[in-house]
Formats: C-alpha cells, structure tokens, sequence
C-alpha cells in the first residue's frame, strides 16, 4: 500500500477547488429548480474523484470495518449534536422547521431534492472526503515529523476547518451554524482518530442530517391546512 500523504492531499484540495467552482459556474449561468441540486451533485465529483484515486493508491488497514458499536456511536453523538445545534440557534423559537410547500404540503420533488441528497449521499460523500482522504493524508503526512499525537490534532483540525469552509463558500453561513457544522467536523474526526474506522462517522453524520429532515417533515405537516 502506498501511504496517502502530500500527493493524495493535493489531488483532493484540486479537486474540491475544481468542484467549487463547477458548482459556482452552475449556480450562476443556469436558472432552474434543479440548479441547487446540479450544482451540489458537481461538488460532490470533485470530492469523489480524489477518494476513488486514493483508494486505487491503497486502503489504511481497519477504515472499512464495521463493527456495531459504530452504530451505536452514530445513533447518540447524531443525535446529541443535534440536540446541540438546537440549542446554539435558539430551536426554541422554531421547534419544527418547514420546508418548501405546496397547497400546505411539502413540494413533490422534495424527497429527491433535498431529502435523499443531504440524508444521505451528502453524509457518505463528505465523510469520505473529509474524514478519509483529508484526515489520513494530513496524519499520514506530519506523522513521521511531529509525532503519532500532534499529527492527529493537526489531521482533526484541518479536517473541521475545511469541512467548515466548504459549508461557508457562499459566505451566507451564520456564526451559529458555523459552531454546530464545527462541532459535527470535530465528533466525526475524533471518532476515525480514535477508532481507525469510518462507518462511524458517517452514521453520525447521517443521524444529523436525517434528524433534521425527520423535523421538516413534522414542521411542514403541523404547517398544512
């Protein structure tokens, strides 16, 4: 297996810039309902093409195991960081959200829109990119020179801080959401660290986001007519 170190880094942080801009150029020159969802399946290319050229290089022994304790850990930390996001945006005042209605019903498209996209391709995709290739290249790279410890604080850091930014590329994230997208980064980054596997967080992260969703759903019934 050759290591994924400074090659594997630089073909991802290519190919997130590549999808950014991709989606940038979607969003800007096409007006259609499908635009936003277009435009995100543009910037998911961009972070699945440097996963699948760091797996063709090798896997880290152990990041494809799953074991039922990764369930459980995706079970309470998705929804304790859900509960968490709630908390640091005030839910209180809106405790269900709505989505895009229709005569007092949620859009017919909504489902393949928004609902499996960010419940679970967006999940799969970021955790991949994020907490595999980012995440072990950055380890891999600062290991030999900083230590087994300060590489992977250095590898969790730069995980979150990109998985932030990559959120906030519009600049129209609150500081609010920026803590809460922060505190998901940091759970699921620690969780690969301290585990050596992946399922984990994206199970964390698939809570989350279905959480959410599951919220919207009720939010818009108790909003019908």
């Amino acid at each position: 297996m050759r290591q994924w170190k400074g090659l594997v880094l630089s073909v991802a942080l290519v190919g997130l810039g590549v999808g950014v801009l991709a989606a940038s150029l979607i969003d800007t020159l096409w007006s259609s309902p499908w635009a936003p969802l277009a435009s995100t399946a543009a910037l998911w290319v961009g972070m699945l093409v440097p996963v699948v050229y760091a797996f063709t290089r090798g896997r880290p022994a152990g990041l494809l195991r799953f074991r039922g304790t990764d369930l459980i850990w995706g079970l309470a930390l998705g929804i304790a960081l859900r509960v968490l996001q709630g908390w640091v945006t005030d839910a209180d005042a809106q405790p269900f959200p709505t989505g895009p209605l229709v005569e007092g019903r949620l859009a017919p498209t909504w489902l393949l829109t928004d609902a499996i996209p960010s419940g679970l391709i967006a999940p799969v995709v970021e955790e991949f990119f994020f907490r595999t290739v980012v995440l072990v290249a950055v380890y891999s790279l600062l290991r030999r020179a900083a230590g087994s410890f300060a590489a992977a604080l250095g590898a969790v850091l730069v995980s979150t801080a990109t998985f932030i930014l990559i959120h906030a590329i519009d600049g129209s994230l609150p500081l609010t959401e920026s803590i809460s997208l922060g505190a998901v980064g940091l759970v699921c980054s620690l969780l690969v660290v301290l585990t050596g596997r992946i399922w984990g967080a994206v199970l964390v992260h698939i809570v989350y986001n279905t959480s959410m969703l599951l919220l919207i759903a009720a939010g818009s019934a108790l909003s019908g007519p």
